[in-house]
């Protein structure tokens, strides 16, 4: 589909009034929704539903911190080219690479969802702005609902998504939200990951890789998260961006079992900017950490919540069944749906935050706690993960 005819189908089977709740634009040059609070400004791709950027209206430099694969191509003075996969961007039905037989019959990697153009409608309810967006998947016959709704005086995106199985009978599906940063928010010696989990292995590998990026983290190796074991012996500090480029990690891990809302931040204590995302452990039980770490330095890691450990093929995680005792699909019923929701906040932080210890929910506030450093943020947050 043409961009011209898009542009058209999208002024017809969308709501955008002049109420503020969402407008048509561009980001990078392609369609996208405007959607807006009083402390947030979001851009949603039409083609995946993709949350492209986010940006704090108090950041004087207006910073996004998502991963934006088209700026960093221009940048580095190389075509510039959107195919689905940049900022949050969810990966279902599927989240890696397809048999030959998908492929032939179509198949994308990271399933159909992030490669489809969205029907998008807009509302305002008093305080609340909201943006629905829905696409049919044809391969796997399903169709993907996502709303994204944000609220006056918080700065946090409420994030409901709906699986619609038009099959009779059941099937596992793969679903991950592949939730990436990027350079300059991803930044060597100043921006580090923290997470509700520990138990964790190293993504098992054939190859070094060569050239300009090569692999510094053992293969299929366990460890306790944060320090993996490195080829030399040495233990990697995953929550840390690495000083120099030239790497590419992979690692998953099991989200806390004794928790029900699980939780990963990105702090860039230099700029003084924290994105985090809460989640439920019933829906979302693995994160897995994809660090790309060119020689070029436009780095992007993945703290990419889902339902399996690593992002492989359909048939590698519907046979390899668990991984620690969780199982590494989850069931869509014949004729049923199923759903998800999660809650993505982003907020300037005090001056001597330097770690995440926990995130949880109390009494409508997102608690963030810096327990070393004694620094608890409380962020309004109305929304609630409960259905």
């Amino acid at each position: 589909m043409s961009w011209i005819k898009l542009f058209a189908l999208l002024s017809l089977s969308s709501s955008f009034g002049a109420i503020g709740a969402a407008q048509t634009t561009t980001f990078e040059g392609y369609p996208a929704v405007a959607l807006s609070s009083d402390k947030l400004e979001l851009r949603l791709m039409m083609e995946g539903s993709t949350l492209a950027s986010i940006v704090l209206k108090a950041d004087p430099e207006k910073l996004n911190p998502l991963w934006n694969p088209m700026r960093m191509a221009r940048e580095l003075g190389q075509p510039a080219h959107y195919d689905g996969g940049a900022g949050l961007f969810v990966c279902v039905d599927g989240f890696g690479p397809v048999s030959p037989e998908e492929k032939a019959a179509g198949l994308p990697m990271h399933g159909e969802a992030h490669r489809q153009i969205f029907e998008a409608e807009s509302k305002r309810e008093g305080a609340i702005a909201s943006v629905t967006m829905r696409a049919k998947l044809p391969i796997v016959e399903e169709v993907f609902t996502r709303t994204f709704r944000v609220h006056d005086g918080e700065s946090v995106v409420l994030v409901e998504s709906e699986l619609d199985n038009e099959l009779g009978f059941d099937r596992p599906v793969n679903w991950a939200e592949h939730a990436t940063i990027g350079s300059p928010f991803l930044e060597s010696g100043a921006t580090v990951v923290d997470l509700s989990g520990s138990q964790s292995r190293t993504r098992p590998y054939d190859e070094l890789l060569n050239g300009r990026t090569s692999r510094r983290l053992t293969s299929g190796q366990d460890f306790t998260w944060p320090l993996a074991p490195g080829l030399h012996g040495e233990a990697v500090d995953l929550r840390q961006t690495p000083d120099n480029a030239g790497y590419l990690d992979h690692a998953t891990t099991l989200m806390d079992s004794n928790r029900d809302l699980e939780w990963a931040t990105a702090l860039n204590a230099k700029k003084g900017l924290l994105l985090g995302y809460i989640f439920k452990r019933a829906e979302y039980p693995w994160l897995q950490y994809w660090g790309n770490y060119p020689a070029t330095g436009k780095f992007a890691r993945g703290m990419e919540f889902g339902t399996q450990p690593f992002d492989v093929s359909r048939r590698e995680a519907v046979s390899t069944g668990a991984m620690f005792g969780v199982p590494t699909y989850r069931w869509l019923p014949a004729h049923s749906k199923i759903t998800s929701r999660f809650l993505v906040f982003y907020t300037l932080v005090p001056q001597g935050l330097q770690k995440v210890d926990d995130v949880h929910i109390e009494n409508h506030q997102i608690i963030v706690e810096d327990r070393s450093a004694h620094k608890t943020i409380r962020l309004p947050a109305t929304a609630d993960l409960q259905p």
